[in-house]
């Protein structure tokens, strides 16, 4: 197979070739490592990356392969990981200078699920600084760009991994979503995402941003991809609180294609005021498409919605300003060279280390806990949280799956958002109430605009439901699945001429 055949496969494809001998492992790890090289230089998808150590994981993986010990759909598959996901003795950054030069002595629990399952390691993606951002230029490293037009963003703040699997820089990559960090980028850069009920993969070695928020999650090219993924990642984790034991882990067997009877909600609210006309009918078309398969779909009002945005950032600042507090330049991380005094040290270790939206964040996270303002904002967040969360209870009640844009436009040029914070917010309005109320959502690419971005639609499901997103995402994306981009494809093209 040419190199242009093995980068084109997706990550079950891929793991198919290597069992029946037509791809080494190697020639995966090679495949990715030259595009990495053509890539990287333009997109910024990287902030590390590990070709030393994943050609050594390859031999082993492939000898493990051989003897039969490995024969699951991802072994030998290339994965990259997140950076703010703890890799033992591989830098961990966040994509902060506040952790520059920290490298973890512990694997993340999800990480460790991959390795088991043979997945290859080939570094860490860039992203919003400490997952505070929507479009991944508030990097330490600088941002990262979009493969489908590089004056664009490319989302975030898990933008380096959806870009990097888009330009196919590697066949899936591992993300968190606080507030829409996976799906939102996934819809920016036309791959497919996943953010998993709360809970279902550990949180152990993730490092936190808003703890009773974030999730880890695959992104890839396909559903059939993320279902697999899932299946090697969910797991009940006793060194994870918060993780939970569920019934049954067999994702793959909801894609059936099949999807009579199934009841199909679309939220009134998200087609209103705000919504890009091209992405409105992109839910519409799918809507359709989904009837024309036996499906039931209805617009229902979702009520509470509109009060995520203000809700998510109250309560996602607050558990940051508590969470980010350890870093404080005395046990690791960057210490300032000049200060007076152990506060001096504080002040000044925490004022260079973190960017300007971190600060913004830990400011009103420490605001609104605050003495006389708690009761005034934290806990009306609270309470607006519980109701949001009653609103999906109600509308599950009727419906199997809601659907919905991911985002209310596609990719926005580089430096417009970061300019208005407010803009930048907004961006995550279709899924900040997914995180609010624990659900499972899925983003799949679904066609492109006038200018030529990918269109991203959001399916969300009731908690532990993933099964029903998966079955509607899979019945969908035959019509407008994973397209690789021009400039990717270009790169491929012109190693091949040489």
């Amino acid at each position: 197979m040419t190199e242009k055949d093995i980068l084109s496969l997706t990550a079950v494809g891929l793991g198919k070739k290597i069992k029946e001998k037509e791809v080494t492992v190697l020639e995966a790890v090679k495949a990715v490592m030259d595009q990495i090289k053509d890539m990287e230089p333009v997109l910024n998808s990287f902030v590390t990356v590990e070709e030393e150590y994943a050609f050594t994981q390859a031999e082993a993986v492939q000898k493990r392969i051989d003897a039969g010990e490995l024969t699951g759909p991802l072994a030998g598959v290339p994965v990259a990981i997140k950076d703010n996901i703890c890799v033992k003795d591989m830098k961990t950054t966040c994509s902060s200078n506040i952790l520059a030069d920290f490298v973890p002595t512990y694997t993340a629990t999800a990480v460790d699920n991959l390795i088991k399952a043979g997945a290859i390691i080939i570094g860490k993606t860039n992203m919003d600084e400490f997952a505070m951002g929507s479009t991944t230029e508030t990097s330490a490293f600088g941002p990262t760009k979009n493969p489908w037009n590089i004056e664009h963003v490319p989302g975030g703040s898990s933008g380096g991994s959806c870009a990097a699997v888009s330009a196919s820089e590697s066949y899936y990559a591992l993300g968190s979503d606080t507030g829409g960090s996976i799906r939102q980028p996934a819809s920016y850069c036309g791959v497919t995402g996943l953010k998993p009920t709360y809970g279902t993969i550990s949180r152990y070695g993730l490092i936190a941003y808003g703890s009773s928020l974030d999730q880890i999650g695959p992104v890839a090219k396909d559903v059939t991809d993320c279902a697999a993924i899932l299946e090697v990642l969910a797991s009940h984790d006793p060194k994870d609180s918060t993780s939970v034991e569920r019934e049954d882990y067999s994702f793959l067997d909801a894609l059936t294609g099949e999807v009579k009877g199934l009841k199909v909600g679309i939220p009134a609210d998200y087609l209103s005021e705000g919504l890009n006309e091209e992405v409105k009918e992109a839910v519409l078309k799918a809507a359709k498409i989904l009837e024309e398969k036996g499906a039931v779909v209805e617009t229902f009002d979702l009520g509470k919605v509109k009060y995520a945005i203000p809700a998510y950032y109250i309560i996602a600042s607050a558990e940051a300003s508590s969470n980010l507090s350890r870093f404080d330049g005395v046990k690791y991380g960057f210490r300032a060279k000049e200060y007076s005094g152990l506060h001096g040290m504080y002040k000044k270790s925490r004022s260079q280390g973190f960017g300007a939206e971190v600060k913004r964040r830990i400011m009103l996270g420490s605001f609104v806990l605050s003495s006389g303002y708690y009761d005034a904002y934290y806990i009306k967040a609270l309470k607006t949280k519980a109701l949001i969360k009653k609103s999906f209870d109600d509308a599950f009640a009727k419906y199997d799956v809601i659907l919905g844009p991911t985002a209310p436009t596609t990719a926005p040029k580089l430096n417009e958002s970061l300019s208005d914070t407010l803009k930048m917010y907004l961006g995550d309005i279709y899924t900040i109430a997914v995180n609010l109320a624990g659900l499972p959502g899925l983003s799949i690419p679904f066609g492109t605009d006038q200018k030529g971005l990918p269109v991203g639609l959001q399916l969300i499901g009731d908690c532990f439901q993933e099964k029903n997103i998966l079955r509607a995402g899979f019945a969908l994306e035959g019509e407008h699945g994973y397209v690789m981009p021009k400039t990717a494809q270009l790169a491929i093209s012109g190693r091949e001429e040489k």
